[in-house]
């Protein structure tokens, strides 16, 4: 409060502000920003989880680096492997899912994280996952074509016939299951935003068992130099995006979700004081949260390391206590079930939290 005079947001236990200034409350210490109530009930069923003071050794303060390190899953962008961690799971796990959606992320553009697998798509939209057929879009010309396909890969004991029938068969089943007109249950209504639309698809994708392991989903807009906001404003818009796109993600899944594991997280966090445009800088420490099946939630996992200035780094930035590999490979071990951390990641060794279970 004392270096946030303008952007704070107003203790829980503040009954002189209004409850949509107020941050929810976690655990008499910890709280959510208000917009985030979506996502308040998940935390107190026990369903999802908050580590903070979580981050990477970059601290160079550039996305782009801080970016490139964790999603190499390495300490800083300096050293180590060029590949991406998750690439690297999947490689390490290659020949246990043959499925060409075996892991997914809705971007225009591959990610570092699955960058050196060939297991990895990157699709703007399931609508980008189709037979190119270039005069045959009729109908029945389609299917004549998909029939030849069939007979060409149907008695290949090799690795192109056996890929060549996967696919087919995931086509077939996008086909039924419709992307285009796939409603959500339990009354989940997605934001009509990027976000809101890939978390959608990917639910689209569990129920249609399509072989999904892992899918890959981003969102920019979180450089809040000026103009932050306390309780509404700038960054106040994109947390509602991400807590109502998390919140529907868990509606429409239901039970499901005791299958699926979510992970948020970001390159680092702010800097404690905001500056003179009512915003703030570049930071080192933030969070992650995790949501859904294995997770030990209704908890704020992570050592905190305290806000008086003799406990910051740098120019004024909250310490990093947790190295954000060691949460990734409780998920990697426990959820993905691959035994090879040292694989994954080569230049670490995980210090578990005990946030995952098996």
């Amino acid at each position: 409060h004392r270096r946030r005079p303008n952007i704070g947001l107003a203790s829980p236990k503040d009954r002189g502000a209004s409850a949509a200034s107020r941050a929810l409350d976690l655990d008499g210490f910890f709280g959510l920003h208000p917009v985030l109530a979506p996502l308040h009930p998940l935390y107190h069923d026990g369903r999802m989880a908050v580590v903070q003071a979580v981050g990477s050794g970059d601290r160079t303060h550039s996305h782009f680096e801080a970016m490139a390190a964790m999603e190499r899953g390495q300490a800083d962008d300096r050293t180590g492997s060029a590949s991406g961690w998750l690439a690297r799971h999947l490689s390490s796990t290659q020949g246990r899912n043959t499925s060409p959606l075996r892991a997914v992320a809705f971007s225009g553009v591959m990610p570092d994280l699955l960058r050196g697998t060939t297991d990895g798509t990157a699709l703007s939209s399931l609508a980008d996952f189709r037979l190119d057929l270039p005069g045959a879009e009729d109908s029945e010309r389609a299917k004549a074509v998909r029939r030849a396909l069939a007979r060409v890969y149907q008695n290949g004991d090799d690795a192109v016939a056996e890929a060549g029938r996967e696919t087919l068969a995931v086509l077939q089943t996008l086909n039924q299951i419709d992307p285009a007109r796939y409603q959500p249950a339990g009354g989940a209504a997605y934001p009509a935003s990027d976000l809101g639309n890939g978390f959608k698809q990917v639910a689209c994708l569990i129920k249609g068992r399509v072989g999904l392991e892992v899918a890959c989903l981003d969102r920019g807009g979180w450089d809040s130099h000026v103009a932050q906001g306390g309780a509404s404003g700038w960054l106040a818009l994109q947390l509602d995006d991400v807590a109502k796109s998390l919140a529907a993600f868990a509606t429409d899944l239901g039970p499901e979700m005791r299958h699926v594991t979510v992970v948020v997280m970001t390159e680092f966090g702010r800097r404690l004081g905001e500056n003179s445009g009512l915003g703030t800088d570049h930071g080192s420490a933030s969070m992650m949260l995790l949501l859904g099946g294995g997770v030990r939630g209704g908890r704020v996992f992570g050592r905190w390391p305290g806000l008086e200035d003799r406990q910051l780094e740098g120019p004024g930035d909250l310490k990093v206590t947790t190295d954000y590999r060691d949460v990734l490979a409780e998920v990697v071990a426990r959820r993905l079930h691959n035994r090879h951390l040292a694989a994954v990641f080569p230049d670490h060794k995980p210090r578990p939290l005990g946030i995952v279970t098996g």
